[in-house]
């Protein structure tokens, strides 16, 4: 679903917005022609864009501007003021606001880049503002901004669901659970989630283990893989520090280690925001045999240091684990 929120159009902001950025990252991006990487648009740093998209929210009960420019006769060109600035947003057929034009109120509306006359300009110059309307490009980032957001909706429906189960086995046991596709009823996935608590004197820990029982038609897709990597992203950060066999993941963690992570994934849902993975901080010494097989099938192997992690980073620029240096060093004076 598209956003109706104002948003500025790409004309506006290479030929209007040329000044008064917060910060001057997306300036650098417009002079690349960087677009992809400013999305969404109703939310870069500069006032003009701000205050336009306070006043036209995605609940047109709440629009709050200064009323139509009448000297803007060639659309409906609604008026936003912040500050100096002054915009002008015209709301589409799909009920979509844009931010047409912009720019400051100078010398009493006399000067000739006032805001206001260059409107009068304009108008009286063929098609008028109407020729301003989006074009093609401005249409593509607003709905690959829509498609953006409705997968961003999806991860934290997901991050939700995961939690919720989660909590049903954080102690240990068994819980099943269908995941759906983006804005879908249909399944993409049907997943089993087991705790297994181990203690036992001298070793206590938690194992747990994903299984995946994707739909055959979204098996090997972009969508399955990306539900992967949020699951395992939610469920134990440590990216090194998962196994797979197939479509079974598991992973051994500290014992209570999973209560404490939904109290963490607690927090991250109700502030809305994804948990984020965390890439392996050491290299750590393993045999040999059968490293480059897990390397490639994603298998986890164990440390010297007892940690297990799939072997998948360059280890060559990474800090060595102290314990496995050292366990390292006492097995060679055994050798010897």
């Amino acid at each position: 679903m598209l956003s109706r929120r104002a948003r500025p159009t790409l004309r506006t902001l290479q030929d209007d917005l040329t000044d008064g950025w917060e910060s001057p990252h997306p300036q650098r991006a417009l002079a690349k022609g960087d677009f992809e990487n400013l999305h969404p648009l109703a939310d870069l740093p500069h006032p003009m864009i701000a205050k336009a998209t306070a006043a036209f929210p995605d609940n047109p009960a709440d629009d709050n501007h200064a009323g139509r420019i009448v000297s803007c006769t060639s659309l409906p060109l609604l008026e936003v003021k912040a500050g100096q600035w002054r915009g002008g947003v015209w709301i589409d057929a799909k009920g979509t606001c844009w931010l047409l034009i912009a720019g400051r109120a100078k010398g009493n509306h006399e000067d000739r880049d006032d805001f206001y006359q260059r409107i009068v300009r304009i108008e009286s110059d063929g098609p008028g503002l109407a020729s301003m309307r989006p074009g093609e490009d401005d249409i593509r980032l607003h709905k690959r901004e829509a498609a953006s957001a409705a997968l961003q909706q999806w991860e934290l429906d997901v991050q939700s669901q995961l939690t919720a189960q989660l909590r049903r086995v954080q102690a240990g046991g068994t819980t099943r659970a269908t995941i759906r596709r983006p804005l879908s009823e249909q399944s993409l996935t049907e997943i089993q989630l087991t705790v297994t608590t181990c203690r036992d004197d001298g070793y206590e820990a938690d194992e747990i283990v994903l299984e995946i029982a994707t739909a055959s038609r979204w098996v090997g897709s972009e969508l399955e893989w990306q539900f992967i990597n949020r699951a395992l992203s939610v469920l134990n950060p440590p990216e090194q520090q998962w196994g797979r066999y197939g479509n079974t993941f598991d992973t051994v963690a500290e014992a209570g280690a999973f209560i404490h992570r939904v109290e963490e994934l607690d927090q991250l849902n109700a502030e809305q925001t994804l948990a984020s993975s965390q890439p392996g901080q050491h290299a750590h010494y393993t045999h040999r045999k059968g490293l480059t097989e897990s390397s490639l099938n994603g298998k986890a192997v164990r440390a010297l240091c007892g940690v297990f992690f799939v072997p998948y980073q360059d280890h060559a620029d990474m800090p060595e684990c102290l314990l496995c240096q050292q366990r390292f060093k006492e097995i060679d004076r055994v050798r010897t």
